[in-house]
C-alpha cells in the first residue's frame, strides 16, 4: 500500500491548536493506515490505497474542517515528491537548513504569477525565490521569523494555497519514511 505525507498549513500556529494524538485519531477513524505524526506542526505519514494526491488533499482538508472546525489546507506528497523538495531546491546546502524552505503548493502557479511575486517582493527583503513543481523554494537568509515574505503575501500573488517546511523538517520526514521501508 502506498505511503504518503500530509502537510497541513496553519496547525499549531496563530491560534490553530491541535494535538497530534487527535489528528492521528481522525486519520485512523477515516480508515487511513499506519498513521504517524512527525513534529507537532501537522506532518502526518500514512498508508492509503493508491489514488491521486489531489483527491487525498480534498478529503483531508474537509476532514480537519469537519472534525476540528479548523481551516487548514492539506497538501499530500509521496516519498519521491518529498525528496524532490530537497534535491530540486536550488538553495539547499547554500545556507543553514533551518533558513531554507520549500513551500508546498496546492497547484502549479504560472510563470507570470511567480514573476508578480518576485516583483512585488522586490525591496521588501533579501530572500531568494525559485519556482519548482507545485513548490516555491525560499532562502530566508537569516530567518523567516521577521521576514515580510509571509504565506498570505505569497498565496495572494501565486493564487494558490501552500505550507512551508524547512530542509531539516523535510529531511526528518524522508528519514522516517526510509526507516520504515528498511524496518
Amino acid at each position: 500500500m502506498p505511503r504518503y505525507v500530509a502537510l497541513f498549513g496553519s496547525i499549531n500556529v496563530g491560534g490553530n491548536r491541535l494535538k497530534m494524538v487527535d489528528l492521528r485519531a481522525a486519520f485512523e477513524a477515516e480508515g487511513f493506515g499506519n498513521v504517524e505524526t512527525v513534529v507537532a506542526s501537522g506532518n502526518v505519514l500514512f498508508d492509503h490505497d493508491a489514488r491521486p494526491t489531489r483527491g487525498l488533499e480534498e478529503k483531508l482538508t474537509l476532514m480537519v474542517a469537519d472534525r476540528f472546525d479548523m481551516t487548514s489546507a492539506a497538501l499530500v506528497r509521496d516519498r519521491d515528491e518529498l525528496a524532490a523538495a530537497i534535491s530540486g531546491n536550488p538553495f539547499a546546502g547554500t545556507n543553514e537548513d533551518r533558513f531554507v524552505h520549500t513551500m508546498f503548493l496546492d497547484r502549479q502557479p504560472s510563470r507570470e504569477q511567480f514573476d508578480t511575486l518576485v516583483a512585488d517582493h522586490a525591496g521588501r527583503g533579501g530572500e531568494k525565490l525559485a519556482l519548482g513543481d507545485r513548490a516555491l523554494f525560499i532562502d530566508y537568509g537569516e530567518g523567516a521569523a521577521n521576514s515580510r515574505l509571509t504565506a498570505p503575501f505569497i498565496e495572494r500573488r501565486l493564487r494558490c494555497k501552500g505550507t512551508a517546511r524547512n530542509m531539516r523538517s523535510i529531511a526528518r520526514m524522508i528519514a522516517k519514511l526510509d526507516e520504515e521501508t528498511r524496518g
